[in-house]
């Protein structure tokens, strides 16, 4: 699963990546968690610009008949089984968003303990999420929207650490995630694979991070050197 990620990429360089109209403001953050608000870029219904938006972390389907949950309601959907999960079905076909990161945290057990990871790119360039989205309402009309992380079968840098990770999009696929008439199960399917395990690095990182109350520089912090594609821990 993806449980934590970062996003301290300044704003302008967000807004170049994803081609948005304007500059967005964001704080920098280290230890991003469940339950929080969270930058998401989506298609507006009626100019057709991206924009960036915040959304709860943790997806709330519209026909929920219970109101927002706990931390970890369904911060995560496997893409294997999206056609399958009436919770994800209808945001596949018609709710689709992009999630900027610069990194995600992983926990690898280690005897009795577990030590986080943080991995990234290796020019420790943003990157998007592939994300769906959804807009709960109360009988008063108070509205959440919330959106999940889609995950994915591992690359061989990621497998040495969990078994699973965040779906990760490159630049030239952003359009046709974001695609509102691509609504073929079978033409988004191809998209959803592990993202090259050669672009990108890991490195152990303090226990810190297991505390979302944590969001600082430091968590961020080597505390040991970086791997690459099959040598974490050779």
């Amino acid at each position: 699963m993806c449980g934590r990620y970062t996003l301290s990429t300044t704003g302008q360089i967000i807004g170049d990546l994803f081609d948005l109209r304007e500059t967005p403001e964001l704080a920098s953050r280290y230890n991003i968690a469940p339950s929080q608000e969270v930058a998401a870029v989506r298609l507006d219904g009626d100019s057709g610009e991206r924009t960036l938006e915040m959304l709860r972390w943790g997806l709330v389907p519209a026909w929920s008949k219970e109101p927002p949950g706990g931390d970890a309601r369904m911060i995560n959907a496997r893409s294997e089984t999206l056609t399958e999960k009436p919770a994800f079905r209808g945001s596949f076909r018609r709710r689709r968003c992009l999630l900027p990161a610069d990194g995600f945290y992983e926990w690898r057990a280690v005897g009795r303990r577990k030590q986080p990871y943080l991995i990234r790119m290796r020019d420790g360039a943003p990157f998007a999420f592939a994300g769906l989205w959804d807009r709960w309402e109360a009988p008063d009309g108070r509205g959440v929207e919330s959106c999940t992380i889609l995950t994915t079968a591992p690359n061989d840098l990621v497998a040495q650490i969990h078994d699973r990770m965040p779906v990760i999009l490159p630049r030239r696929e952003f359009g046709p995630w974001l695609d509102p008439d691509m609504r073929d199960p079978d033409r988004l399917a191809p998209l959803l694979r592990a993202y090259p395990a050669e672009e990108m690095t890991s490195f152990p990182v303090s226990t810190r991070v297991s505390n979302p109350a944590n969001d600082d520089p430091t968590c961020i912090e080597p505390q040991g050197e970086p791997s690459g594609q099959g040598d974490l821990f050779s």
